[in-house]
């Protein structure tokens, strides 16, 4: 079994490569990252000498290149984790958010078609859902639920969703979608929220919180959202859509309290900012289809996961300082 990991050096990408090049030593991964600014190759210095792995660096944009990658290589599955992510960043600055998050799905759906790939896994998110009430607790997004983006982010994530259902339907592609919530744990990208109020409480430096601070975000830890991708990839039904949420609804203002009284740091740190534009209310996942179908359940909780996400950051200042002063960008040249 080939497998080609796309976006593999991100924060969940190098997370499930981890889980996966260990699990399955019979199988062999390849990771295919361009390596923008937050994708980085230190995240894969574990799995680096393993025999089942191989990094690539390349462009999911460049149709040449995928060409060229799926010519050398008779791969089985894709499982596209590639994608800018960041909310702020699409709102700045949209264009480079579709050219890789649609043209990119686009590119690399036309080689598995045209390379026989078995399976295709396209990682998508819960925000293209939307944003639900803060005070309809009950209701939480389904597979089903009606798409409704309020970023040029999500907008991109939801249009590549669409590509693929069309691809499925037209082509007879053979795909998934996965949907999940937001993600925690090791070697996330200091500019989200976790790492972001972990970083600046240990420097003791002011917290920028949006607006109120009362946006609603279920967390689910990143090996639990791998685990069911693994679950996906070998067990779930082509065209299907699958959601995976962590079951833990936090507001933003509670979720830096709680890391401040882990850090014993005082909650004077927090600086309440101007909301971020077309801010999103409330994300909350029903995983009951994934749990019922292909028998998945989160193992770590949210207030074990915390826990063991500060203890890691803790743990790896060397690699936070990496990204701050930018000598992460130069471990790929240093290695190769």
């Amino acid at each position: 079994m080939k497998v080609l990991v796309t976006g593999g050096a991100g924060f969940i990408g190098s997370n499930f490569l981890h889980y996966m090049v260990n699990k399955y030593p019979e199988y062999y991964f390849v990771c295919y990252d361009a390596l923008t600014y937050a994708g980085n190759y230190e995240n894969l210095s574990y799995i680096l000498d393993k025999t089942n792995f191989e990094f690539v660096k390349g462009d999911i944009t460049n149709k040449e290149e995928v060409e060229k990658l799926f010519q050398e290589n008779n791969f089985d599955w894709v499982i596209n984790f590639a994608a800018e992510s960041h909310v702020d960043n699409s709102i700045k600055n949209p264009s480079v958010f579709l050219k890789t998050n649609i043209i990119g799905t686009q590119i690399l759906m036309d080689a598995s078609r045209k390379y026989g790939i078995k399976r295709y896994h396209q990682i998508s998110t819960d925000e293209v859902y939307g944003d639900l009430p803060l005070d309809k607790k009950e209701l939480k997004f389904k597979e089903t639920t009606p798409i409704k983006t309020s970023s040029p982010y999500s907008a991109s994530k939801a249009s590549a969703d669409l590509l693929v259902l069309a691809y499925i339907r037209t082509y007879g592609f053979p795909a998934t979608i996965s949907r999940c919530s937001n993600n925690y744990g090791p070697y996330q990208f200091p500019e989200k929220l976790i790492p972001v109020v972990i970083s600046k409480a240990l420097k003791n430096e002011n917290i920028p919180v949006y607006g109120n601070g009362l946006n609603v975000r279920d967390w689910i830890y990143v090996k639990d959202h791998n685990i069911a991708v693994d679950l996906i990839m070998h067990k779930g039904k082509i065209g299907e859509v699958y959601n995976i949420g962590g079951n833990s609804e936090k507001s933003n203002i509670d979720l830096v309290k709680i890391i401040l009284k882990e850090l014993n740091k005082s909650e004077e740190l927090i600086t309440f900012v101007k909301d971020r534009a077309g801010h999103d209310m409330r994300y909350a996942i029903d995983s009951s289809k994934i749990e019922k179908e292909l028998g998945w359940k989160r193992t770590v909780n949210f207030e074990e996961g915390i826990v063991k996400t500060i203890k890691w950051y803790l743990d790896n200042q060397v690699w936070i300082n990496n990204i701050e002063n930018g000598s992460y960008k130069d471990f790929y040249k240093e290695v190769k």
